[in-house]
């Protein structure tokens, strides 16, 4: 499973970490940051839309669809919960990720085209978002994988 460590040691960019790589979020100049990384609700969108785009590819080439590209734009916005019309839960605020996936490749039949739009609802990193989610907190101890 995936593992990470995020520190902030001042201001607002935070470094992260990974067994193999290294990146930084941050917030604008204007919002109080040094703007040197994306904030990290374009992370969040990045890590949703590239999982996106990465399990289409891979699927599109196991089955050798001549997928040439993918492109996925996606938007947050937050909303008041009481107001939104979908939604009959208690919840202060949802969440809408609105999402428009452009797949290139000329030679892709509709049903092919079809079938990738919905293997990209597939993603782990989506699945994270729309399944019940739970953060166990240890405050100061070491997280042991299981």
């Amino acid at each position: 499973m995936a593992a990470l460590t995020v520190t902030l040691d001042e201001g607002l960019r935070a470094t992260i970490e990974s067994e193999h790589y290294t990146w930084y979020a941050d917030e604008l100049v204007e919002n109080g940051g040094t703007g040197t990384g994306a904030d990290p609700e374009q992370q969040l969108l990045g890590a949703v839309g590239s999982c996106m785009a990465i399990t289409v590819k891979l699927y599109a080439t196991r089955k050798e669809w001549p997928l040439e590209k993918i492109e996925i734009q996606l938007h947050l916005e937050r909303f008041n919960g009481a107001e939104y019309p979908a939604y009959k839960g208690d919840s202060k605020f949802v969440y809408e990720v609105r999402e428009n996936i452009t797949l290139y490749g000329d030679k892709l039949t509709d049903d092919q085209r079809t079938r990738l739009l919905e293997i990209s609802t597939k993603c782990p990193v989506r699945r994270v978002l729309t399944s019940p989610t739970f953060f166990v907190s240890s405050h100061g101890e070491p997280i042991v994988g299981t």
